[in-house]
């Protein structure tokens, strides 16, 4: 006789387990704990089985009965229900541990075994930690538009305009790659394009004139201010560095022997290691510096402290400070005085200026064959800039 929802509940364990049939093989089997289990007993290829349903109450008689019925439909057709349960439990268990992280986590691995930079990946990997703070335990497949855009607006809300650009592609390429290990069956990044706002270019206010920028450096030698601040703002008119690889250069980076300044590759905008040759006039300035920090391991340690660089806005406020504005010149604006004059002069190779630039070769089929450094044509090109900033210095422009 079936079972009823009164026989159910008042059911009342013993010192032994005993079960309630149903019918068509649905039981409910009373442990002496006083769980109530729904069983389905059925035959297979000749073999009695036992499928678990479920608890009662969380699975009423109703949807035991259903879950029979499907069962049994399965055996007409076949097929083991046991097995079915068995794939569907693995797949569930799958399912949860293909998280977003953990897919984050094997791509950069994969990177890893590719080759990639150590400093490319510690980005990727700074970038992925922003993404699973917000889905890091959400399945990857379950990761929609909305909430990639979600953690984007963040980053775009702080003015973080280039994190939210570079969040965007790094996370797209990990669910790409998620995609080529089956799991999951798009990428939705694409339909962010536009969604966030992008920053237009603005080129570093530079000073190209000559005779002009030959008074900009006779106001760099009366400078009044912090004398080290003085040496980084000569060393940045001689060789034309970001002003992060310059405030940041420690002593170790210099062979004044050879006459060269080696930045690692942590430290270049382009993530590859940099020589740049040193003027004997900037050994010169390098040695009366020594002098000044060299109980440092920076050319120029913060004012507070000798174990961090100076500010990176110190340069800027000096510029400030003897009367050029931000949209005359700039720290970074001394690359591009250099870039312009040493392109107009027509004395060197375009290729040999960018690389004195450190700058990347957009083009790639160009990237694989100009792989050349022009180190000895960058040699001659760091004397003669030398000099043409000394003549400018002396108002000789003619």
């Amino acid at each position: 006789m079936p079972l009823t929802d009164r026989q159910i509940r008042t059911a009342k364990p013993t010192e032994k387990p005993y079960k309630l049939g149903d019918g068509g093989g649905l039981f409910l089997q009373i442990t002496p704990k006083g769980s109530k289990l729904w069983r389905l007993k059925y035959r297979f290829d000749g073999k009695e089985k036992l499928l678990s349903l479920g608890a009662y109450p969380d699975v009423p008689l109703r949807a035991a009965r259903m879950a029979r019925d499907d069962a049994k439909s399965k055996l007409a057709a076949s097929v083991d229900p046991s097995v079915i349960r068995k794939l569907e439990r693995a797949e569930k268990e799958a399912t949860e541990e293909r998280t977003f992280a953990a897919l984050a986590t094997a791509y950069l691995e994969k990177k890893k075994r590719d080759g990639i930079k150590l400093v490319t990946i510690r980005k990727n990997r700074w970038l992925l930690d922003m993404a699973n703070a917000d889905f890091g335990d959400v399945p990857a497949d379950k990761v929609k538009a909305p909430l990639i855009l979600k953690t984007l607006q963040r980053e775009e809300a702080k003015g973080n305009l280039e994190n939210a650009k570079r969040l965007k592609t790094v996370i797209g390429s990990v669910l790409r790659f998620g995609i080529a290990l089956g799991w999951l069956d798009a990428d939705p990044t694409p339909g962010l394009r536009g969604a966030i706002a992008t920053r237009r270019t603005k080129s570093h206010a530079a000073i190209t004139d000559p005779e002009k920028f030959g008074e900009l450096l006779r106001s760099i030698d009366a400078y009044d201010g912090q004398l080290t601040t003085k040496y980084a703002l000569k060393l940045i008119a001689l060789l034309a560095p970001r002003p992060g690889e310059l405030r940041q250069a420690k002593w170790e980076e210099f062979d004044f022997e050879k006459r060269i300044w080696s930045v690692p590759e942590e430290r270049m905008k382009m993530g590859r290691p940099h020589r740049v040759p040193l003027s004997a006039a900037a050994v010169d300035l390098l040695e009366e510096l020594r002098r000044l920090t060299g109980n440092s391991e920076f050319l120029f340690p913060a004012l507070t402290s000798n174990v961090r660089p100076m500010s990176e806005n110190t340069l800027n406020q000096a510029l400030r400070r003897m009367g050029y504005g931000k949209d005359e010149h700039t720290s970074h604006g001394f690359r591009a005085t250099f870039a312009t004059l040493a392109n107009e002069s027509g004395k060197w190779h375009p290729d040999a200026i960018e690389r004195a630039l450190a700058h990347a070769e957009k083009n790639a089929v160009r990237a694989a064959y100009a792989r050349s450094e022009f180190w000895d044509e960058r040699v001659k090109m760091v004397d003669w800039w030398t000099e043409i900033t000394s003549a400018m210095r002396d108002g000789k422009t003619g």
